[in-house]
């Protein structure tokens, strides 16, 4: 059994990567302050240890480390528009959190720290699919967080021998994702608005594209990134290989829920990038990363979570 940290473990990401660590009989750990976790999406996953508390905070990350194998670092101020409107508090949490728990991380002599980036980083280069040898172009104070975030996670392996890895996240979405939110992401807004027999509003013309990755591949790339030799120090992206438009989206979640309403089409909003899908060939090399539950699959088991939850 080995001792796994969540940093933001009840939030959307940490929370299904809690439950999965338990699922497989592992030692769980979870620091949150709740600024945008939740405490019920810690109901019925099983046994964890909960330390309430800021990343930002050396003695409570010195505590949460204590017999640490693993840090799963996911908490983070999300959201692009966020950090438009709230730049220094998404620079404080992204940046100098992140830089916390690495230190914190080096001081208990954690195995490996995986960090969660995003696809933010590139930006809005037309060149498809995202590769990591593409130079990043970031749009947002969101964006470029993330990007810091990669390279401290770097020196540290290279300058304080505590192993990194960094994943760039595309478009993850799935169960215990947040609709209520006034930054909310795309799919779990679209399902709510469409529930309650509300015109889903899309910013833009609705052809801009997303490679969309379900949550369960994210879980198992974070597994398969503690343990894998050959990925120490690097940054890669997580996604499935695969877009499609908000339209697209659209159409298929009206089917899903028996829905015939039409979108709100608005101005699209700054910070946003266009067209997105990710290359996986380096995390398939790397990691042995391969999606194992594909977008109209994900699609389903969101809806039906949604519809239950």
């Amino acid at each position: 059994m080995a001792k796994y940290l969540i940093t933001g473990g009840a939030g959307f990401i940490g929370s299904n990567l809690a439950a999965e660590l338990l699922r497989k009989g592992e030692d769980v750990v979870i620091l949150d302050n709740f600024l945008t976790g939740k405490r019920e999406n810690l109901q019925g996953i099983g046994s964890v240890t909960l330390i309430e508390g800021d990343i930002r905070d050396a003695a409570v990350l010195a505590r949460a480390m204590r017999h640490v194998d693993f840090v799963l670092h996911q908490a983070a101020l999300p959201s692009v528009p966020r950090s438009i409107e709230n730049p220094l508090l998404t620079n404080s949490i992204n940046i100098f959190g992140t830089l916390q728990v690495l230190l914190a991380a080096r001081t208990a002599g954690v195995r490996r720290v995986v960090c969660a980036s995003s696809s933010s980083v590139y930006g809005d280069a037309p060149v498809l699919p995202k590769e990591e040898n593409m130079a990043p172009s970031p749009l947002s104070p969101y964006a470029v967080t993330k990007l810091i975030g990669e390279h401290y996670a770097k020196n540290f392996s290279d300058l304080f021998d505590l192993e990194t890895v960094s994943l760039r996240y595309f478009n993850v979405f799935g169960p215990r994702q947040d609709p209520q939110s006034t930054y909310a992401a795309v799919i779990p807004r679209f399902i709510r608005a469409l529930q309650q027999n509300q015109k889903p509003v899309v910013f833009g013309d609705g052809e801009q594209s997303r490679d969309f990755t379900f949550v369960k591949n994210v879980v198992q790339a974070n597994i398969l990134a503690c343990t894998a030799k050959r990925a120490v120090g690097q940054s890669m992206n997580i996604a499935t290989g695969t877009r499609y438009t908000l339209n697209q989206l659209l159409a298929k979640l009206r089917k899903l829920l028996g829905k015939d309403i039409d979108a709100e089409y608005q101005p699209a909003r700054p910070g946003d990038v266009r067209d997105s899908l990710g290359s996986i060939a380096k995390a398939q090399t790397f990691l042995g990363y391969a999606p194992i539950v594909d977008f109209d699959e994900g699609l389903q088991r969101t809806v039906e979570w949604f519809t239950h939850a």
